[in-house]
């Protein structure tokens, strides 16, 4: 299943991480264009966000193209930050304020939900399919490890049932888990099936 997609996305994060997820798949994963503007993430839902990015980038490029929206999701905080967690301290907020936002607001213990929605659009065929992954999991009593980024030094995956966090897991240990790596692998089984 060789092949190229386009990744509408301007973190750098994602870039590296779905570019490891898909090249055992013979995926190869391209960076948007810096000239390309991105819709703003002003939907209701993950899924509101991911399809106009994928969008966008599959019509700039006329290739197919993926996009994700990601965020976490806290029992304490009737499921905020949610679709905002990119933005979570601020319009401009960096993942250093959103995390230490969420450790101020979110007691150790309490429930947490990564969730990932991804988009895949095909301008060729107009073929246009939407993936979803989650990974529930806890909020750490403090942070820890170096690995991951945004809120993985707090997040503690329910089944891996070890208490490290996100952020001290492999990269291969994450990916089996995480909820983009669930996402991804459900857009993979997909494109095997289509091809």
């Amino acid at each position: 299943m060789a092949g190229s997609l386009v990744l509408a996305t301007r973190n750098p994060h994602k870039l590296v991480e779905v570019t490891r997820l898909l090249a055992p798949e013979g995926l190869a994963v391209t960076a948007l264009a810096d000239h390309v503007t991105l819709p703003p993430e002003d939907g209701a839902t993950f899924a509101d966000n991911a399809l106009p990015k994928a969008r966008t980038a599959a019509a700039a490029t006329g290739r197919p193209a993926i996009a994700d929206d990601s965020g976490i999701e806290a029992r304490a905080l009737q499921g905020r930050p949610g679709v905002r967690s990119a933005r979570y301290a601020g319009p401009r907020a960096s993942d250093e304020e959103n995390l230490l936002k969420l450790i101020s607001e979110v007691p150790a213990g309490s429930g947490l939900r990564y969730v990932c929605a991804l988009a895949y659009v095909d301008p060729g065929t107009g073929v246009e399919r939407l993936f979803f992954g989650a990974c529930e999991g806890a909020m750490a009593p403090q942070r820890r490890g170096t690995r991951g980024f945004g809120y993985d030094p707090v997040f503690i995956a329910d089944e891996l049932g070890d208490g490290r966090t996100m952020a001290e897991l492999s990269e291969s240990e994450k990916d089996a888990i995480s909820h983009r790596g669930r996402a991804v692998r459900q857009l993979v089984a997909w494109l095997r099936e289509s091809t």
